[in-house]
């Protein structure tokens, strides 16, 4: 990948959603609803705020949720790709 996010920007990757639901039902490409897990690709370096950098908490390899509406979506050859700021992940799944 050849994508470098700056300050405090991460690079996610959507994960695939669940194409069953519990009840063993089917569901089209239309019916499923866009999941908000994904996989940490590529993180900044930190933020620097009065003169101090601020660490990322996250990482790459990290499976996290995110802000439903959050980051900004682009595409590099074949693969679909967020940026998105760190304020803007709720969680890391563990």
């Amino acid at each position: 990948m050849n994508i470098r996010p700056l300050g405090d920007r991460v690079v996610i990757k959507r994960l695939e959603a669940e194409e069953k639901t519990k009840s063993g039902i089917v569901l089209t490409g239309s019916a499923k609803e866009r999941p908000q897990e994904a996989e940490v690709v590529a993180v900044g370096p930190g933020k620097v705020e009065d003169g101090k950098t601020i660490e990322m908490e996250v990482k790459v390899g990290d499976k996290v949720l995110y802000s439903k509406y959050a980051g900004t979506e682009v595409k590099m050859g074949e693969e679909e790709y967020i940026i998105l700021k760190q304020d803007d992940i709720l969680a890391v799944v563990e």
